[in-house]
């Protein structure tokens, strides 16, 4: 990835934590997700109001650092108006470019690309993943409300 990327993407994730989108808490969730990552001491509650099979809206609140914050930001605005299936495989192409055991490209991902050069850090792997797990669980119905990257 070249420097001239690198940056814009660094101040994509900035911005996302400075000013998180869907920060808030909804009214009325299909679902919600209860996320902590004690490595890090993220923590986070996603809601998702799913409709007809799709997710129609998605937003979060808590505590954490800039990437677990940006990630979730992302997460919200993408995953918004995605069926159920296309949420499932969006989680699945995020955790293999996040742990950086697959091999989607950044830049087929829009916004989310931003978030590829977290599998170069080892420890903030699981700040970056932690809003994608809560996803997961409040995907599948009588998954627990609460998640933990530990």
């Amino acid at each position: 990835m070249s420097d001239e990327l690198t940056d814009i993407y660094q101040e994509l994730i900035l911005d996302h934590s400075r000013h998180p989108h869907n920060f808030r808490t909804m009214d009325g969730p299909s679902r919600m997700v209860d996320a902590h990552n004690p490595l890090c001491g993220d923590t986070l509650k996603l809601y998702v109001r799913i409709e007809n099979g799709r997710v129609v809206d998605a937003s979060f609140k808590g505590r954490g650092c800039a990437i677990s914050m940006a990630s979730a930001s992302m997460l919200t605005d993408r995953v918004k108006g995605c069926s159920l299936a296309e949420a499932a495989d969006l989680f699945e192409t995020m955790h293999h470019l996040l742990t950086g055991t697959g091999r989607p490209e950044p830049t087929d991902l829009g916004e989310l690309g931003a978030l590829a050069g977290v599998r170069h850090y080892p420890m903030r792997v699981k700040c970056a993943t932690l809003s994608w797990h809560a996803l997961k669980a409040a995907l599948t119905e009588g998954e627990p409300a609460m998640v933990s990257t530990e």
